[in-house]
């Protein structure tokens, strides 16, 4: 029986992807290996978010094929779609798949497979341009993971200047919603307790469902969240990442209310100044975003937010970064997610005036990073001594278990044995427990 090796870069939906191959690989023969031994395939799923990504990407596959010569390397993924001969020359690549082609990875492994045992065939790249992707490859899985990844959307349509996730992920489109109700309900029949809703751009939910019946009433986020709250078994749902201005009031006041919608929302703000936001093609600015922070902690109290800020683009003066630093630091917000900016070729972005240095942007992402741990330590002792509902985690042998609060606050519970893997149980918060970035965890006990 075949072996075969997963690397995943980048995002959470790459993750659920990386899983979904994963499985179809086993249903034709193609187990994962063991620790200790020589893979026969080696799956790396790509990331192209910054050009370091792509040096990422460009080191682990070189690395791989000195660690395993005779492994055949298939690449996938948004450095594969974007760069795709490149990828293709890279030592020990046999297969080069775009993101679209990702629901037919097993397909080019087998005939690949096939003619390797007769000739040795020339190297595969099955890659479109972005622009003429029309399919949408559903995926739902966990790997090695408690939480479900349930991919809803996939491309956008929004071109802001800095990214180039438009070219690499093709045009907005959609799921339906009975194929994903059909995909949460296969959760639950697996034991799963809780799904992450993922995507690209997953507030665009409804544009463009190439698998949705001709003649049928187009569908909304509003509609699909409202569909699988109703799926017996499922008790958890988060949303991964939704756009300010995308996040209507109607949804967060369904959250509100909702069975399972947890308290936790992720909200992409890239800056906190007005002319930044417009100079990146943003649609929005901080009022509708302070706007959608405030009503969701008027109607949820307790909810964890999550926001992704840039450090260090182009256009963002001094003057601009401590404007954006201080309306991030006026908002009820839990914790950042700060990036550097990262000039990538062919973007609007380049022509933008006023460079950052390097050295500046460093500081910037510093100051936001030491932000971001100050608002996730106040939120986090605002729980002590309190209660919560937590989804135990198996974690690595020898560790206590951990888990996730319905507000998203990460705990250790030593207590805890390993058959209370994936059960949600009531737990005190007792203390916190700093780590080495800077962040906290909290310890609890079983309650």
């Amino acid at each position: 029986m075949p072996t075969a090796l997963y690397h995943t870069f980048g995002c959470k939906l790459n993750f659920a992807e990386t899983s979904a191959i994963a499985s179809r690989m086993e249903t034709r023969g193609i187990r994962r290996a063991l620790k200790g031994e020589n893979p026969d395939l080696i799956f790396v799923n790509t990331c192209s978010v910054t050009g370091e990504a792509d040096k990422k990407c460009r080191q682990a596959i070189r690395s791989y094929n000195r660690r395993y010569p005779e492994a055949a390397i298939i690449v996938t993924g948004c450095y594969a779609q974007l760069k795709s001969d490149e990828a293709a020359s890279l030592p020990g690549v046999a297969i080069v798949a775009g993101n679209d082609k990702k629901g037919m990875v097993d397909d080019f492994v087998e005939s690949f497979l096939k003619a390797r045992d007769t000739n040795p065939p020339d190297k595969m790249i099955e890659v479109i341009p972005a622009k003429d992707i029309r399919s949408f490859s559903p995926s739902c899985s966990r790997g090695d993971r408690t939480r479900y990844f349930l991919k809803v959307q996939d491309g956008c349509d929004c071109w802001c200047t800095y990214c180039t996730i438009p070219a690499a992920r093709g045009r907005s489109r959609s799921a339906t919603i009975d194929s994903l109700v059909s995909q949460a309900r296969q959760v639950v029949a697996e034991g799963g307790k809780e799904i992450v809703i993922t995507g690209v751009n997953i507030g665009d939910f409804g544009r463009r469902q190439p698998d949705l019946p001709a003649g049928a009433t187009p569908e909304t986020f509003l509609d699909m969240i409202k569909a699988l709250d109703k799926v017996d078994g499922i008790v958890r749902y988060r949303i991964s990442s939704i756009e300010p201005d995308l996040l209507t009031d109607e949804i967060i006041e369904y959250c509100a209310t909702s069975r399972a919608f947890m308290p936790h929302f992720h909200i992409p703000l890239q800056s906190g100044s007005d002319t930044v936001l417009k100079l990146m093609r943003r649609r929005y600015d901080t009022e509708l975003f302070a706007r959608k922070i405030h009503r969701i902690k008027q109607l949820i109290p307790d909810a964890f937010i999550g926001v992704d800020v840039m450090a260090g683009t182009r256009g963002e003066t001094l003057d601009e970064f401590n404007r954006s630093r201080d309306f991030i630091a006026s908002l009820p917000v839990t914790r950042l997610h700060v990036f550097p900016y990262s000039e990538r070729p062919g973007t609007r972005a380049l022509d933008i005036p006023h460079i950052v240095g390097q050295a500046e942007k460093h500081r910037r992402v510093e100051e936001l990073t030491r932000l971001s741990n100050l608002k996730l330590h106040d939120f986090a002792s605002a729980y002590l001594s309190t209660e919560r509902p937590v989804l135990l985690e198996h974690t690595r042998q020898g560790q206590p278990m951990s888990g996730f609060t319905d507000n998203y606050l990460k705990v250790r519970i030593p207590e805890a044995s390993p058959e209370a893997d994936n059960t949600i149980r009531r737990a005190r918060l007792q203390s916190l427990i700093p780590l080495p970035s800077g962040e906290v965890e909290l310890l609890a006990t079983l309650t």
